[in-house]
């Protein structure tokens, strides 16, 4: 048999630059967030350490079980939840009857936030992106005819993380079900809220001590049960690269494992119960190669941390297709890109796996959406024949350089942290953070200059859009209801078993001594509300308030030399000769809302551009919001909604604004708005609303012929 001489790069190269005649080969390279990629690879671009590499054995890079999907598929997780206990609940029972394999519960802000929902600071949040949950026996409503010994159950919970898992476990009991018997996953991920997702509560030390109580009764009393999942999918949805996201979400872990080791539990006791949750965005083969490296990375990690167990050394993870990929312009589009990114999932070795609806850009999926977004998974497990192999991309010459690559690029970032006292200091400092933001904002540059393609929103864009139905919630009624449930729990009640069970909790947490989750049990089962759990907590810790710090230059960088950028800078010169100072715009997140990274993008932009930014604080009332105003020459107020509590609090704001003689100044708002409520939020004084995919040198323009008086609806 004729041996034949492997190609080269070199070969290659001499080919494709007779065929590219007038241009050079690094034209063809692209920087996918600091690997560069060329657009061929040979068997010199794989490292010998492939050849050796088994399914199932360490380092894992191939999956974490040697049969992988060929014995058994992944787990349909969808994560859902919305209004009541009681209309999640229904959606949950039709889902699992019609082929989901799990349970993924998402809560409304205000229970993020530890506040209940007759709280003054959450009237827009109630029910809104989540499932509102004030006390056990919204708990025991919202799993009610859902066997809990035998249903794997998620939970995305961090702040409030204590007082959820308490009103789990006691709404467990009193189906008879026992703690040991739960099995499932609690995020428990505080860092990354630091860093990027911003529903926390208490500071950093606090939190952490928070994390390792659930932790540590989890291994206790719960030996089925995962006491956390290690996020990254919150840093991919704010812009983070795929090498970042490796980095800082495996950085975590490692303070999270020795967190754990500091309290004398053995790593081989724990880690194997340790799980991950990873975002899957657009740029297929680099998804499929960020798990595998993911696994790689972890693998090591764990062994030079002491791991001797091979589980301990084995990354699971869960994954979501991406949100942010989602457009508003469009949105059938979605379907597809939830499609490839699900098949990125499952080709890089997902555990479990939630599909997004392809309305997610707009509002809460539909049950018409969401049954899209289930079958989506049906469809690749029974139809695709993508089962029947295990990590079938194994030895492909591209993807394992990509995953190489990879492993390299987020190994020297964590040894930056490392040296640099870990992840708890680098969230402090806020260095990752910044880094994702300078990521995000070079993302939206391309996307803007069209160097990204987004079909249906910089290329190939309707006409005109088609109406679809959305979910709507009524936002004044869940209130409504959550709060009679929490009139008739305080009145049934023994109110001093309450509050000694409060108070018991509240000196757990100052001493230091104790399990601030045992301790919680006992309240739930008292039926002490979720905010009461939560501020018992807070009297000790106090509640933390996060500094907004925006970059700047990322725009101005991008866009140097470009005619309508120059244009719009000449436009802010000339304002500021007439009017003796530049304009000035007021950029506002209200509601319990932590999502920023639309906000910080507008801010980082507008403020490269020429306008004076002034980014408020998260978390503010309207009122709060109207009272910074009362006190400040500001031209415009931009107002970020993403969790559906805009037709409360911009209204709200508004009327305030006009109470105290403001009404002149033009609001704006961007964010995730169904297109069913322009009208309603027009009626109400919005000057322009811009959507996902709105231009943001497009915006601006928009903002400035407002600010000037002229009108110009995007």
């Amino acid at each position: 048999m004729k041996t034949i001489k492997p190609a080269t790069f070199e070969a290659w190269e001499k080919l494709a630059q007779q065929e590219l005649r007038d241009r050079p080969v690094e034209s063809l390279e692209k920087d996918y967030g600091g690997i560069n990629v060329r657009p061929a690879y040979f068997v010199q671009d794989v490292p010998e350490t492939v050849a050796g590499e088994t399914p199932g054995v360490a380092p894992y890079t191939r999956g974490v079980r040697a049969s992988m999907y060929a014995n058994r598929p992944w787990t349909i997780r969808q994560y859902a939840g919305f209004s009541t206990a009681k209309e999640s609940n229904q959606f949950y029972r039709k889902n699992l009857a019609a082929g989901q394999k799990g349970l993924s519960v998402a809560f409304d802000l205000a229970t993020h936030r530890g506040y209940d929902s007759d709280h003054a600071r959450v009237t827009g949040d109630v029910g809104k992106a989540g499932v509102a949950i004030d006390s056990i026996e919204d708990m025991k409503v919202l799993f009610d005819g859902i066997p809990l010994d035998k249903m794997s159950v998620s939970m995305t919970m961090n702040g409030a993380v204590i007082p959820v898992m308490a009103m789990f476990i006691g709404a467990a009991k009193e189906q008879g079900v026992s703690a040991e018997q739960l099995s499932g996953t609690i995020q428990n991920d505080v860092l990354k809220e630091f860093m990027v997702r911003n529903t926390y509560i208490y500071p950093p030390e606090p939190s952490m001590r928070i994390v390792g109580d659930v932790m540590e009764y989890a291994y206790q009393h719960m030996p089925k049960f995962n006491s956390i999942s290690i996020s990254g999918y919150h840093m991919h949805e704010a812009g983070a690269s795929a090498m970042q996201e490796l980095a800082f979400t495996l950085g975590d872990g490692m303070e999270y494992v020795r967190a754990a080791q500091q309290r004398g539990l053995d790593i081989d006791d724990f880690a194997p119960r340790l799980s991950f949750f990873f975002g899957i965005g657009m740029n297929f083969f680099l998804e499929i190669a960020k798990l595998r490296a993911a696994r790689q990375l972890w693998a090591k990690i764990m062994e030079d941390l002491g791991a001797k167990n091979p589980r301990s050394k084995m990354l699971r993870t869960h994954t979501q297709t991406s949100g942010v990929s989602l457009t508003e312009q469009d949105p059938q589009n979605n379907i597809v890109r939830t499609a490839f990114e699900a098949m990125a999932a499952v080709l890089g070795g997902t555990q479990s796996l939630h599909t997004n609806s392809f309305d997610e850009a707009i509002a809460l999926p539909s049950d018409a959406s969401a049954r899209i977004a289930r079958n989506t998974q049906l469809i690749l497990t029974h139809e695709t024949g993508i089962t029947d192999i295990v990590d079938p991309l194994g030895g492909s010459y591209y993807v394992e350089a990509l995953t190489a690559k990879l492993v390299a690029g987020a190994a020297k970032i964590i040894k930056q942290v490392e040296e640099n006292g870990g992840m708890t200091k680098a969230v402090a400092s806020g260095w990752p953070s910044r880094q994702i933001e300078k990521s995000a904002a070079l993302r939206q540059t391309r996307i803007d200059k069209g160097e990204d393609v987004i079909v249906g929103v910089n290329r190939f864009v309707l006409e005109e859009e088609s109406e679809f139905l959305t979910r709507q919630i009524d936002n004044d009624e869940v209130r409504n209801q959550q709060i009679l449930g929490l009139k008739k729990v305080r009145k049934n009640r023994d109110n001093s078993a309450v509050q000694t069970a409060l108070k018991a909790l509240t000196d757990c947490a100052q001493s230091g001594e104790g399990n601030l989750l045992a301790v919680a049990v006992d309240a739930a089962e008292k039926r002490a509300s979720l905010g009461e759990i939560s501020t018992a907590m807070e009297k000790a810790f106090g509640r933390y308030e996060g500094e907004a710090k925006i970059i700047s230059g990322v725009f101005s960088q991008a866009y140097e030399g470009d005619a309508q950028y120059n244009i719009l800078l000449e436009r802010i010169k000339n304002y500021e000769k007439k009017h003796g100072r530049r304009p000035v715009i007021y950029i506002a997140k209200m509601g319990q809302d932590g999502h920023d990274r639309g906000a910080k993008i507008i801010a980082t932009a507008f403020g490269d551009m020429g306008f004076v930014v002034n980014f408020g604080s998260l978390f503010e009332t309207a009122y709060e919001v109207a009272k910074h105003l009362k006190n400040m020459q500001v031209d415009a107020v931009g107002i970020s909604s993403l969790a559906a509590g805009h037709k409360t609090l911009v209204p709200e704001l508004i009327g305030l604004m006009k109470n105290q003689g403001q009404g002149h100044i033009p609001v704006v708002v961007g964010g995730v708005i169904p297109r069913d409520d322009y009208q309603y939020l027009f009626d109400a004084g919005v000057a322009e609303i811009f959507g996902p995919g709105t231009n943001v040198l497009q915006a601006a323009f928009a903002v400035l012929n407002r600010i000037e008086g002229q009108k110009t609806n995007l």
